[in-house]
């Protein structure tokens, strides 16, 4: 059986909630794009809820054709919430889009990390704060959504023995965008991707964020 095909409990009925939305309007909006969704996309698993959200984020429900989990992420995410891991992630328009209410995960951005090192390098400032952060990897939440260079750097670090939780990665772009994203799925991580060039903060934001309304509804239990 595909690895995508996991369910996990009733936390694909038809209720609804949206940590997000803070005002009457937005919820309403939020509802109907996601009723809207259960439809086109399907609600059986929780791989079908991240695809719905995606999905909504893009505009298109080709993205959920896209999708691609590996190594029953949505548990890694979710384990990994339990415990406080840090969330780390690639730019600062990931950081900043993160939810940050329902967990207690500090966000970090590797842009903040490793200016001596992409200068001593000459390499990208997101794949050298993925290096300079290579202590807090182990067992966090790694989201890219932009830089192909740091999805690559951090694949090697992982087959080098580096051991994140689970990647969610989805670069965008025509250079190294697809193929990053080929390689993530070559290593033994959990991870959510996506197939071709698309994808970009509003995917990799909307994967964990769907991933965090999850782990909301669990703690709610």
């Amino acid at each position: 059986m595909s690895k995508e095909s996991s369910r996990h409990g009733d936390i694909t009925t038809s209720t609804y909630i949206d940590p997000g939305a803070d005002t009457p309007e937005g919820y309403a909006i939020s509802k109907k794009s996601r009723t809207l969704a259960r439809e086109v996309v399907g609600n059986a698993t929780v791989e079908d809820r991240i695809r719905q959200r995606c999905s909504i984020a893009v505009g298109d429900f080709a993205m959920a054709g896209l999708m691609r989990f590996s190594h029953d992420p949505v548990p890694a995410v979710l384990a990994a919430l339990g415990s406080g891991a840090p969330i780390i992630t690639d730019i600062r328009m990931v950081r900043i889009g993160i939810q940050k209410k329902g967990h207690s995960s500090e966000v970090l951005c590797a842009l903040d990390y490793g200016a001596d090192i992409a200068k001593e390098r000459e390499i990208t400032r997101s794949s050298a704060g993925f290096l300079a952060l290579r202590d807090r990897l182990p067992g966090s939440i790694v989201v890219i959504g932009n830089a192909p260079s740091a999805l690559l750097a951090l694949c090697t670090m992982i087959r080098d023995g580096t051991r994140p939780a689970v990647v969610i990665g989805t670069p965008v772009g025509f250079v190294n965008a697809a193929e990053s994203k080929e390689v993530l799925r070559t290593v033994a991580i959990p991870s959510i991707s996506n197939e071709g060039t698309r994808g970009g903060t509003p995917v990799a934001v909307a994967a964990l964020n769907e991933c965090i309304t999850i782990f909301i509804e669990g703690t709610r239990v």
